[in-house]
């Protein structure tokens, strides 16, 4: 018997062992790593199903090729099963599971509502600050647009706290009518609070409360022999009027609902999302989870409605294109993450209808392009591998590029593309430590090294392919810290930029080959290579421009260890700025109330 064989995992006396309550349950391949989860009413039957003699679909069959070992968590209801689900999916990842792959969190307007003068402005991410969070948008435009439309009604300011709390003159807003001034004091706190809660009401899409406070001011400002403030007041409801009126509303109630469509191309799945708020499309977004073949439609709308909600609550009413599995335990697991009813609905009419149609038709469009996309990318890995003699195209590529401008703030990028595209959540950027000024190979062998000792010790993911920026000097630097590390057999390639840095005119260095191959400009290889560095470059020096002009403001003093804010403003006071105390003897600093020779040697030491 082989070893094999006697670590294989007997489902006797697992299933004899479990329980019939629901919970979720997990299959684990042999490294440990989570092929799939599941959720059950009765976990013993539907473990079970997958050890029976019947047969089963070819993604089954894979499935259970491929489990060594299955985990249970029981759970007190079936929603609380629906939501662990989800959880675990979106933590694992698993091979197996419908996932959607949407690694960005949608955008808010954070208003600043405890604040005398509260500031709105554009937020993404955790909503841990004291205030009003609108929202969700469908995307970043949505959310500019929105806040420039309320400024030029409303007035209100949209500038950071450390802009507004130093002014001493208004601005330029001020000066083309978008702000009150209430950085100096040209309006009062009672009156921009009313401009501000209008603003709240207009974002939230309550324009009819809007105009009906507007009239009322401007009734009572006229009564008040207020003229000029009455026609203001009266341009402002009219410009309202005109944005109402432009507004698309689709008949009917002002309902707040979402509409989901979903299609499919070429085994490419595209979901449209229509975002209607108060009976109008406030925005729309396409999402594209990856399916394993073998998966019905209804598998695959049921898993992207829980996914997409859980996290971020749901509207009371969600209308789809077709039928979603397990509408009923969706609709109940939904109102308990939401803390409200929610209604998902798929058979509607009227109104209703057409937008479904509307959803319909974007859903396909995205499914098509994707699709394309998918196709044209299979062709150039399949390219990439005949041109680098690999044997099989790779299915996960990584590429890592420096930016630094002569030495200063080097930053090293770590891109990662796989067979669907460009994997922007698993991106990392490494500020550059121990290289020398402006040593790119250096660079690159730390960046490396970083980067793949740490996949090493957690058991991550390793690429078929990894490429570098650069040419013979980066490639044998990336190839002795990955000989370092036992990941001599890991194919890597070197990106060197033709005569007069022309796209096309690239050479690909390969340990394995003595000349650099010159795959010329109709390579679809090396448009696929050229995608990868372009992208690497890209995030390499976004970061390093952040990172430099971190660096350019900040002071040295700031990097003095026991040196406060207080004593750093003290210091500079007492010898009129930086270059008065670069210019200071030792024994001088040492006069100064509060630093003792020890802090004083220090500062000394950072500034010389």
């Amino acid at each position: 018997m082989s070893a094999a064989d006697e670590t294989r995992f007997d489902p006797k006396p697992f299933l004899q062992s479990l329980t019939q309550g629901c919970g979720v349950y997990r299959m684990l391949d042999q490294k440990g790593d989570v092929l799939y989860v599941g959720k059950a009413k009765n976990l013993r039957r539907r473990v079970a199903s997958y050890f029976g003699s019947r047969g089963h679909q070819p993604r089954i069959q894979k499935l259970m090729g491929r489990t060594q070992r299955v985990e249970v968590t029981v759970t007190a209801t079936e929603q609380e099963a629906l939501l662990l689900e989800c959880n675990l999916i979106k933590r694992h990842k698993p091979r197996f599971n419908v996932y959607l792959r949407d690694d960005k969190s949608y955008p808010y307007v954070y208003v600043s509502s405890r604040e005398p003068f509260p500031r709105f402005a554009f937020h993404r991410g955790a909503r841990r600050g004291k205030g009003r969070y609108l929202g969700p948008y469908s995307n970043a435009a949505a959310v500019r647009g929105a806040l420039g439309q309320a400024q030029k009604l409303f007035r209100i300011r949209l500038c950071e706290n450390s802009y507004f709390r130093h002014r001493d003159r208004p601005c330029l807003q001020y000066q083309m009518n978008r702000c009150t001034a209430p950085c100096v004091g040209l309006v009062s706190e009672e009156e921009y609070a009313a401009d501000a809660r209008q603003a709240l009401l207009f974002l939230e899409g309550k324009n009819d409360a809007v105009l009906e406070d507007l009239l009322a001011r401007m009734e009572r400002a006229a009564a008040d022999l207020e003229y000029e403030r009455a026609a203001q007041l009266r341009d402002r409801i009219a410009a309202l009027q005109r944005i109402q009126a432009s507004q698309s509303v689709a008949g009917g109630a002002a309902r707040d609902l979402d509409v989901v469509a979903m299609a499919e191309s070429g085994g490419v799945y595209c979901v449209a999302v229509l975002w209607i708020r108060r009976g109008a499309l406030m925005g729309s977004r396409l999402f594209f989870p990856r399916v394993v073949p073998g998966v019905d439609a209804g598998e695959v709308l049921s898993a992207f409605i829980a996914q997409h909600y859980f996290e971020r609550g749901a509207p009371r009413e969600i209308i789809s294109d077709q039928a979603a599995d397990r509408r009923e335990l969706l609709q109940s697991a939904l109102a308990l993450k939401s803390g409200h009813p929610v209604a998902v609905r798929w058979q509607v009419r009227g109104w209703r209808k057409r937008w479904v149609e509307l959803a319909r038709r974007n859903a396909g469009a995205g499914a098509v392009q994707q699709a394309r996309g998918a196709r044209g990318l299979d062709a150039q890995l399949r390219a990439l591998a005949r041109e680098l003699r690999l044997m099989r195209p790779p299915e996960r590529i990584e590429c890592f590029d420096i930016s630094h401008t002569g030495g200063e703030a080097p930053v090293a990028s770590c891109v990662v593309f796989n067979s669907e595209g460009a994997s922007r959540s698993e991106y990392r950027r490494f500020n550059i430590r121990s290289a020398g000024s402006g040593d790119d190979c250096a660079a690159i062998a730390e960046a490396v090294r970083r980067r793949y000792s740490r996949q090493v010790r957690e058991r991550g993911a390793l690429p078929e392919l990894l490429l570098v920026d650069g040419g013979r000097g980066q490639l044998a630097a990336a190839c002795t810290e990955l000989e370092a590390l036992a990941l001599g057999d890991m194919p890597v390639a070197a990106v060197a930029k033709g005569f007069g840095r022309r796209s096309g005119r690239e050479r690909i260095y390969m340990a394995s080959l003595e000349r650099p191959l010159l795959p010329g400009s109709d390579s679809a290889a090396l448009k696929l290579i050229a995608r990868i560095r372009d992208e690497a470059h890209r995030f390499a020096l976004e970061g390093h421009r952040r990172q430099r002009h971190r660096k350019r403001s900040s002071s040295v003093l700031e990097e003095v260890p026991g040196l406060g804010p207080k004593r750093r403003r003290a210091i500079l006071r007492h010898f009129g700025g930086l270059r008065g105390v670069e210019a200071a003897p030792l024994e001088d600093l040492r006069k100064l109330p509060g630093i003792g020779p020890e802090l004083a040697q220090r500062i000394h030491a950072a500034l010389h």
